[in-house]
C-alpha cells in the first residue's frame, strides 16, 4: 500500500496565518519574486535555520552507535561482526522510517511534525543510557539500537517542509544547506564522544549530553517555525512518483552519495579498530573529520548544480568517487594507515558533495518532465513540485539504505578477509554503475533527437534533463 505523499497547492501571493492558529501560513507563493522578496525569503530562511537544528540533532542520535560501539570493549563480549550487525540495523530502521516521516510534515505541520520529532529523540537517548553498562545482551543492545534509527527520519520530513517554503531557483543551495547542516550532527557527535573518551567518560556521559539538547530543539522549533497549510498529503502524487522510473534512478544514485555518507560514517572507527588496530581514542581522533567535510561541503553541491547542473556534477562526482575507492584497495592492501585515512576523508568530501548535486537533481527533474509535457509558468512548477515533495521521501529512504549495504559489506569483508578491501572492490563497482546510469539517462543526447525539427516530449526531456 502506498502512503499518501507530500504536495503543495496552488499558492495566492499573501501569506496569513489566522485560520489554524498563530504558526499556521495559508497561502505561499514563494516563486512570486514580489511575494519571495517583501516577506517570503525572511519566513523561509527562519524556517530553514531551526529545521537544521532539529536536523542535526537527529543525525546525532541516529548515528550515536558507531560512537557507542567504541566504547564497548571485550568486556562488553561483542564481536567485530556483532557491530558491524548492530550498526547495520540501526542505519536500516532510519532508512525504513524517512518514508512515513516525509507524509507526516503534511499531516501535522512542518513545524508542529518538527516538535514531535525532536521530542521523539528522548526515547532512544534514554533507552541507551539505562541499557549501556557490561553484562546486557546483545539482543538488548539490537533492540535499543533500532530505536536510536528514528533519528534518521528527521531528514526525510526535513527536507519535504524545506522543499516546500524556497522557490525553484533556491532550492539546490536551501536543501543543500538544510541537509548539510543535518549531516554535520555526525561527526559533531564523533567529537563529542572524542572529548568525553578523552576525559575518561563512559558512554552514559555522552548520552546525557544529548538529553538536554533534544529538548532544546524541540522547543525553539516551537517558538520560532511555522506551518504550510499548502501542504497537503496527495495519494495521487504518491502513486505518481512511485511508477515513475526517474524517481527509482534517483534512489539508486542516492544510495552512491548518502548511502556511501551514512554508511561510512558508521563503520569507519570500527575499520580503524578492526584493521588497522586502532585504539577507541585513536580511531576517535579520527573518524569525525571525513565526515565534518563531508556535511560541510553538501551544500557547496547543490550550489554548483544550480549553477552548471546537478547531473554534471554528479557525474564528475562519481569519477572522483571510483578513483578514491581505487587507491583506498591499494591502501588497504599496503595496510597504509595514512594513505587509507587521507583518501578515506577524501571520500567523504567527495559523497557529501554529491549528497548535494543530486537532491537538486530531483526538483529539476520534475520541472523538465513538466516542460517536456507542455505546460509552463505556475502549472509547470506546480507539477515538478508535486512529484518531487512526494519522491524526495521515497529517494532519501532508498538513499539511506546503501548505507545498510557498506556496514554488511564490511561485515562480510572482515568475516571472509579479515580486511575491508574486498568491500572496497564491490564499492568500487557500485559507482562505477552509478556513473554509468547517470551519464545515460541524463546527459546522453542522442543526435537523431537533437537535430529533430520539432522534437517529442521525450527529446524535450531528454534535453532538459542535462541541465538539472
Amino acid at each position: 500500500m502506498t502512503a499518501p505523499s507530500t504536495a503543495t497547492a496552488p499558492p495566492s501571493p499573501a501569506a496569513s496565518p489566522t485560520r489554524k492558529g498563530s504558526r499556521w501560513i495559508e497561502e505561499w507563493d514563494p516563486e512570486n519574486e514580489t511575494f519571495w522578496h517583501d516577506k517570503g525569503e525572511k519566513i523561509a530562511r527562519r524556517n530553514l535555520l531551526f529545521s537544521v537544528l532539529s536536523e542535526h540533532i537527529g543525525f546525532s542520535i541516529w548515528t550515536m552507535w558507531s560512537v557507542l560501539v567504541l566504547f564497548m570493549g571485550p568486556e562488553y563480549g561483542l564481536t567485530p561482526a556483532d557491530k558491524f550487525l548492530l550498526t547495520s540495523l540501526v542505519t536500516l530502521v532510519g532508512a525504513v522510517v524517512r518514508v512515513p516521516y516525509t507524509f507526516a510534515v503534511a499531516l501535522f505541520g512542518g513545524r508542529n511534525w518538527t516538535i514531535i520529532s525532536a521530542a521523539l529523540l528522548l526515547i532512544p537517548t534514554v533507552a541507551a543510557f539505562s541499557v549501556m553498562e557490561p553484562g546486557t545482551s546483545f539482543s538488548t543492545f539490537l533492540l535499543v539500537g533500532l530505536l536510536a534509527g528514528i533519528g534518521g527520519g528527521n531528514f526525510a520530513s526535513s527536507m519535504t517542509n524545506i522543499n516546500a517554503f524556497f522557490p525553484l531557483r533556491k532550492k539546490g543551495w536551501a536543501l543543500g544547506l538544510n541537509a548539510g547542516g543535518g549531516n554535520i550532527g555526525v561527526p559533531v557527535l564523533q567529537l563529542v564522544g572524542l572529548a568525553v573518551i578523552g576525559a575518561s567518560g563512559g558512554p552514559r556521559v555522552l548520552l546525557g549530553i544529548y538529553i538536554p539538547l533534544i529538548l532544546i530543539a524541540a522547543t525553539l522549533a516551537a517558538l520560532y517555525m511555522d506551518n504550510l497549510a499548502s501542504v497537503k498529503n496527495d495519494t495521487g502524487a504518491a502513486i505518481d512518483s512511485a511508477k515513475d522510473a526517474h524517481t527509482w534512478i534517483m534512489s539508486f544514485l542516492y544510495v552512491g552519495t548518502f548511502g556511501s555518507f551514512i554508511g561510512y560514517s558508521f563503520a569507519f572507527g570500527q575499520v580503524l579498530t578492526n584493521q588497522f588496530g586502532r585504539t577507541p581514542l585513536q580511531a576517535a581522533y579520527l573518524t569525525f573529520i571525513g565526515p565534518l567535510l563531508g556535511s560541510l561541503i553538501r551544500p557547496l553541491g547543490g550550489w554548483l548544480a544550480d549553477k552548471y547542473g546537478g547531473a554534471r556534477i554528479t557525474l564528475y562526482n562519481y569519477v572522483g568517487m571510483a578513483a578514491a575507492t581505487a587507491v583506498l584497495v591499494l591502501a588497504s592492501m599496503q595496510k597504509s594507515l595514512p594513505l587509507f585515512v587521507s583518501v578515506f576523508v577524501v571520500l567523504f568530501v567527495l559523497s557529501g558533495l554529491g549528497n548535494g548535486s543530486t537532491y537538486k537533481m530531483i526538483p529539476g527533474i520534475f520541472q523538465a518532465k513538466a516542460v517536456a509535457r507542455g505546460l509552463e509558468g505556475e502549472e509547470a512548477a506546480a507539477y515538478g513540485r508535486r512529484l518531487s515533495g512526494a519522491s524526495m521521501g521515497l529517494i532519501g529512504a532508498v538513499g539511506a539504505l546503501g548505507g545498510v549495504g557498506i556496514n554488511l559489506a564490511f561485515r562480510q569483508s572482515f568475516l571472509s578477509y579479515g580486511s575491508g578491501t574486498g568491500a572496497f572492490v564491490a564499492f568500487l563497482a557500485f559507482y562505477a554503475a552509478c556513473f554509468a546510469v547517470t551519464w545515460a539517462v541524463y546527459l546522453r543526447r542522442p543526435a537523431g533527437r537533437i537535430t529533430a525539427a520539432s522534437p517529442s516530449p521525450e527529446a524535450k526531456a531528454q534535453l532538459s534533463y542535462a541541465e538539472v
